[in-house]
């Protein structure tokens, strides 16, 4: 059974076999978490988009690159919706999670931690944000062994711990 955690801290410094970063769908970088993925990881991580995501990813789907300095291995790149932009269909988001987690079983990892997608700059709703990502991690059928669900401040981790606790 796989493990399901929240923890208190920065994506980029999680010593796990894949991170997935909250892209957008150009896949050439940006802000919050994709620009703050993109400057800790250096510009392997940039290089790698541009030559296997030329013409970048739809919403809703993933795709991996190098995880260059990171410490992760991996950077699975899952374009969110954005709520703030209109984009409110739950199923690219739940669809953002499902993905990743392929990816990474494709992959091999046995780690992996999630942001939550579409949370921050996309605007998506926090506690529905969190719901997707608790609820279809949960329902996924996946052979990594450890998920972990990073929140950045303090408020945010707590309300993810909630969620996960509630969930098991």
């Amino acid at each position: 059974m796989t493990a399901l955690t929240a923890v208190l801290g920065d994506i980029t410094e999680q010593r796990v076999d894949a991170i997935v970063n909250a892209a957008n769908s150009a896949m050439r970088g940006g802000g919050g978490v994709d620009g703050a993925i993109h400057r800790a990881g250096g510009p392997e991580i940039l290089n790698d988009c541009i030559a296997r995501f030329p013409n970048g990813l739809a919403t809703g789907d993933a795709g991996w690159t190098t995880g260059g300095r990171l410490p992760a291995k991996w950077v699975i790149h899952a374009v969110g919706p954005n709520w703030g932009a209109g984009q409110r269909d739950r199923t690219l988001l739940e669809s953002c999670y499902r993905r990743s987690l392929v990816l990474a079983d494709e992959l091999g990892a046995r780690t992996i931690a999630f942001p939550l997608i579409s949370a921050g700059i996309y605007a998506w709703p926090l506690d529905d944000a969190i719901d997707v990502a608790v609820s279809t991690i949960r329902a996924s059928t996946t052979d990594i062994d450890e998920v972990r669900l990073v929140a950045f401040g303090r408020s945010t981790f707590d309300a993810v711990s909630a969620a996960v606790s509630a969930s098991e």
